[in-house]
């Protein structure tokens, strides 16, 4: 029989299961649940801007019918069973810790916990941590340099540590709930297994290399003397979290009887060790060295690999190099933007009061206008810098309006400090000797939004390659299982018969570029003046400069 695998993609709206042939990587059905809870799926606090939490019921309830809906539409494939899916793949936001009790439950799904925001899952883009980030970048920095030298001497707000020690801080008596806490991505593999033991999930080093300062060169997490730096009830709980992280090419254990019967699947198939989205979506854009892969969602994160046989230097400002955290057998490099689609969507229907037919007027009018013909310059920092300041507390800025500027040329300038930003992120890689000769985007902006793909192309001076799946996270994670499972025997050959490419490629109009570059200078001397990375900018004459741009493209 064909063998097929599951994979199933929790983003920051909405949960997605995905029925993949093995042989083929055709995608044979797709199951799309959004969460039901919050806003968008996301709990928020109008006290705290800062704070984003999610309902682990939620993702209990996506899981169930995510997974139903896609199998039954995979019904429509001539001679499809259920009994064919031979393993499922799992991939996650990150980092989106949340605590649990004892037996493994989620405190946010117990009754008494329910309605405390700081009992949920504290996702990815909660921001409420950023003093405790600076005490463990200090502290490293002083006590423990080689912990935070793998992901660019900065620890973010937006990880593992920084979260805890801002629950425990704020909300003991969740903290003291919290018999362990558990990453989203190893959470639920954990929950498909019936693992009643926190003790006994299978962690990946994915999030613990990438978020939880894990390292085979100093025996795993962070040390108890450490930890005790920060607070002396962090040390505890470090013996209830876990010893060893592995990769994706373990198992993370075997479907329960329980969750077999709510999906509809066969009880025993392989579930793979969990990984970030992107990651398992770099995985479903056939990353090799030599490639960065862009998953543009409403962040981005941009991930590498190189192989474990060759040397890769601590790259300041990176989000990680973590051995096998993408593929094993390489290191893998991570990269980012915290807001991307959420800029666009803040611009548009939020400063704009629009919806989805303003964003499609917006990104015609954007289409027609020539680069630098609007005098802007703006700065992606709205929901703070991921890449390459590491600095969650930074926020947007727009340089350039007049009185005629319009809706559709502060939209393009969104778009173009987007590129500006990831255009800093691949010459910080490049600089440090990591190759870059080819550049896949995957999501949903990527495979939709053409004006968008060639202005990346103009901006950075790279062709621009777009993900065969449009839902290559999850495709990601089924190629991961269909390895785990032992259909395939490893990665290589299961991404050659399970990835492609679309056939369009955005080229650099060398025009274009050549407007870009001038203002890419522009963006780099404000990028550093309100980054820090400079004391002394003259920013006396920008806006004159941006002027001369405007009035030579106008011309």
């Amino acid at each position: 029989m064909t063998p097929f695998t599951l994979g199933i993609d929790y983003g920051t709206n909405s949960v997605r299961a995905v029925v993949v042939n093995c042989l083929t990587g055709e995608e044979i059905g797709t199951g799309v649940v959004n969460y039901p809870s919050g806003h968008q799926g996301i709990l928020l606090d109008e006290q705290d801007p800062n704070l984003a939490r999610q309902s682990p019921k939620d993702y209990l309830y996506g899981l169930e019918r995510s997974v139903r809906d896609a199998l039954e539409d995979a019904q429509k494939f001539d001679g499809f069973s259920a009994d064919q899916v031979a393993g499922i793949g799992v991939d996650t936001t990150g980092s989106s810790p949340l605590p649990v009790d004892a037996k493994n439950r989620a405190l946010g799904t117990l009754d008494q916990w329910e309605d405390n925001l700081n009992a949920q899952s504290w996702l990815w883009k909660d921001h409420t941590s950023h003093r405790e980030a600076t005490e463990i970048t200090e502290l490293a920095a002083e006590h423990r340099p080689e912990f935070i030298a793998k992901c660019g001497n900065t620890y973010s707000s937006e990880w593992w540590w920084s979260k805890i020690l801002h629950c425990r801080r704020i909300d003991s008596a969740v903290s003291d709930a919290a018999h362990s806490w558990v990453e989203l991505c190893d959470y639920i593999p954990s929950v498909l297994a019936g693992i009643t033991d926190p003790s006994k999930i299978v962690r990946g080093v994915c999030a613990a290399g990438h978020k939880a300062l894990y390292s085979e060169d100093w025996d795993g997490l962070p040390d108890k003397e450490f930890l005790a730096m920060l607070d002396p009830a962090l040390a505890d709980p470090r013996d209830r979290l876990y010893e060893r992280a592995v990769d994706v090419s373990h198992s993370a254990g075997q479907l329960c009887p329980e969750w077999a019967a709510k999906l509809g699947l066969p009880e025993g198939i392989e579930i793979a060790v969990g990984e970030f989205d992107v990651h398992y979506g770099a995985i479903g854009c056939g990353v090799e060295e030599g490639t960065l892969v862009k998953v543009i969602g409403t962040s981005t994160c941009d991930c590498g690999v190189v192989s474990l046989e060759k040397d890769v230097p601590d790259i300041p400002g990176i989000c990680g190099i973590v051995k096998g955290a993408i593929l094993p057998g390489f290191y893998g490099i991570e990269a980012g933007q915290s807001a991307v689609g959420d800029l666009f969507k803040w611009w548009v229907e939020k400063a704009c009061e629009g919806n989805e037919e303003d964003h499609r007027r917006l990104t015609e009018e954007v289409a027609n206008q020539a680069p630098g013909a609007s005098g802007l310059l703006a700065l992606d920092w709205n929901n703070g810098n991921r890449t390459i300041l590491v600095d969650q507390r930074l926020t947007g800025l727009l340089v350039g309006q007049t009185l005629h500027t319009t809706q559709a040329e502060i939209y393009r300038a969104l778009i173009e400090a987007t590129a500006f930003g990831a255009r800093m992120i691949i010459e910080r890689i490049v600089d440090y000797g990591v190759p870059i000769d080819r550049i896949v985007c995957a999501g949903g902006i990527a495979e939709k939004n053409a004006m968008l793909m060639q202005i990346y192309a103009d901006v950075t001076g790279r062709e621009m390659r777009v993900s065969g799946s449009s839902q290559t996270c999850a495709l990601g994670a089924a190629v991961g299982a269909s390895v785990n499972a032992g259909v395939h025997s490893d990665f290589a050959s299961a991404q050659k018969a399970m990835t492609f490419l679309k056939d369009v490629v955005y080229t650099p109009n060398p025009e274009s570029h050549a407007v870009y570059n001038q203002i890419f200078e522009l963006y780099r001397e404000v990028h550093d003046a309100f980054g820090g990375v400079k004391d002394q900018v003259d920013l006396g004459s920008l806006m004159k400069q941006l002027l001369l741009i405007k009035e030579a493209a106008r011309s």
